[in-house]
């Protein structure tokens, strides 16, 4: 019987820092931070380490019907080939990156003012 109720507590104290865990808001992007290739940020993209920047599609990403790899950018005809595989963003890579991530939750005036209207 005592191992059972062992068991509980160790389940129950798993998911209740699983719980605290996902409270925590996500890292700030910034220039002082080192990202690896194609390390991913929801709403921002995929980074690509050679171009110190975020894309849409991961880096060296293989397009079978128009046989091309994409890299920093663009679409070509061989991957990018770079020793490259951990940099720092660029500021402006930065700054757009932290305006259009979508991991972190923000809130404004928007949602208290719906609703009411003014009449004169």
């Amino acid at each position: 019987m005592k191992r059972s109720r062992r068991i509980r507590l160790v389940l129950l104290g798993g998911l209740a820092s699983g719980t605290f865990a996902s409270c925590s808001p996500p890292p700030s992007i910034s220039t002082e931070n080192v990202y690896p290739n194609n390390h991913h940020v929801p709403g921002v993209g995929y980074y690509h380490a050679p171009f110190r920047a975020w894309y849409p599609l991961p880096y060296n990403q293989f397009d079978a019907a128009q046989q091309r790899y994409y890299h920093g950018g663009q679409w070509d005809a061989a991957p990018h080939e770079s020793i490259t595989n951990l940099s720092s963003p660029t500021p402006e890579a930065v700054a757009r990156a932290e305006i259009v991530r979508t991991d972190v939750k923000r809130s404004g005036f928007g949602s208290s003012s719906r609703g009411f209207s003014t009449s004169s």
